[in-house]
Parts: C-alpha cells; sequence; structure tokens
C-alpha cells in the first residue's frame, strides 16, 4: 500500500493506494502534472499509464474510490452521480480499475473545475 496527495489551485486530498498491477504503474509515473476533466461528480485527469483491465473492474463504485479509467489512460475520482448514474451511485463511462480509496471527504473533488492543474505526488 502506498499514499499519494493529489492537488489543485483550490485544494488536495490524499488516497491510499491498494498493491495492484495498475496502481504500481501509476505508482511508478509519479511525480504528474494533468489537466482535470469533470463529468457530473466525477474528477478525471490522464496520465501516462497503460494498463488493460483487472479481473477486479467495476463500472459502479462507491464515492470516494481511487479507478484507472483504461480507455482514457486517465485516473477517475467519482464522488457522486455521474450522466450515466442510476440514482445516487457512482457510475463511470466503462468498468474501471480499482486502485483504491481516498482518505478525505470525496466531496472536496467539487471544488475542482474544469482545465485545474493537478498534481499527483507519492507521499510514501
Amino acid at each position: 500500500m502506498a499514499r499519494i496527495r493529489i492537488s489543485w489551485p483550490g485544494g488536495a486530498v490524499t488516497a491510499t493506494l491498494d498493491a495492484t498491477p495498475t496502481a504500481e504503474k501509476v505508482l511508478a509515473a509519479l511525480p504528474a502534472r494533468s489537466s482535470a476533466n469533470t463529468w457530473g461528480d466525477e474528477v478525471y485527469f490522464s496520465l501516462p499509464v497503460r494498463a488493460a483491465l483487472e479481473p477486479s473492474a467495476r463500472q459502479v463504485v462507491d464515492p470516494g474510490t481511487v479507478c484507472f479509467w483504461v480507455e482514457g489512460s486517465s485516473l477517475a475520482l467519482p464522488f457522486g452521480p455521474t450522466p450515466v448514474s442510476r440514482g445516487s451511485e457512482c457510475r463511470l463511462v466503462t468498468k474501471v480499475n480499482i486502485l483504491g480509496k481516498l482518505d478525505d471527504d470525496p466531496r472536496l473533488l467539487a471544488g475542482v473545475s474544469d482545465g485545474d492543474e493537478i498534481t499527483v505526488v507519492r507521499l510514501d
């Protein structure tokens, strides 16, 4: 397990990543900078990582789950409903690899705007 910090001009969150093949690739790519995209109550941003779907990949996750969107080579951070959600669920556009969980309140991500610079660093 490893911890990362995801920051943007208006704030930051930390997350604990599990020991998965994709999480290892993400950690190897850090530190990284990207540009934020928002899609409903989800923030996502590209990282220089290529990965395949893992057996545990899911489309519906809990708020604050740290996900990797394989098709978009992006870290995806859902904190509420997206345009494809049914009710209040966190449903991503496709199945995603599950990397870990935010340590902080996922609603902090509501402060991220499209185009914000995102910085991701390893903490340990």
